[in-house]
C-alpha cells in the first residue's frame, strides 16, 4: 500500500497509507487530517485541498489540467511553483513516499 507523508506549517509530519486509487486528499480526509479541508469533496472546485509537492516529487506527476491551474490561482495560502491540489493526486505505487507540505491556511 502506497503511504504519502504530509508536512504540517509547523513541521510535524505525518505518514499515512492510502487505498488503491485515491487522491492524496480523500487519504488525508479519512485519515482526519488537519490543513485539508476539502470542502467540495475532491470535485476540483474550491482549491480548499492546496498543498505543496516536495521538490523531487514534482517530476512523477502527471501534467496539471486547466481547471486546477485556474483553482491555484484563487488559494487562500501563496501560490508557488510547486502548488497542487490534493485532490488532482491520484495515488499510484509509483508515489510511495509522496511527500506534501500543508500552507498556513485553506480559507
Amino acid at each position: 500500500m502506497p503511504a504519502i507523508t504530509f508536512i504540517h506549517p509547523d513541521g510535524k509530519s505525518i505518514r499515512i497509507e492510502t487505498v488503491g486509487g485515491e487522491s492524496a486528499m480523500r487519504a488525508a480526509t479519512r485519515h482526519g487530517l488537519d490543513g485539508i479541508l476539502a470542502e467540495c469533496g475532491g470535485n476540483a472546485m474550491c482549491a480548499t485541498c492546496h498543498v505543496y509537492v516536495d521538490e523531487a516529487w514534482l517530476v512523477r506527476l502527471p501534467a496539471m489540467a486547466d481547471d486546477e491551474d485556474a483553482l491555484l490561482d484563487g488559494t487562500a495560502a501563496e501560490r508557488l511553483p510547486n502548488s497542487r491540489l490534493s485532490c488532482q493526486i491520484d495515488i499510484t505505487p509509483e508515489l510511495d513516499g509522496l511527500v506534501l507540505r500543508m500552507p498556513e491556511r485553506q480559507v
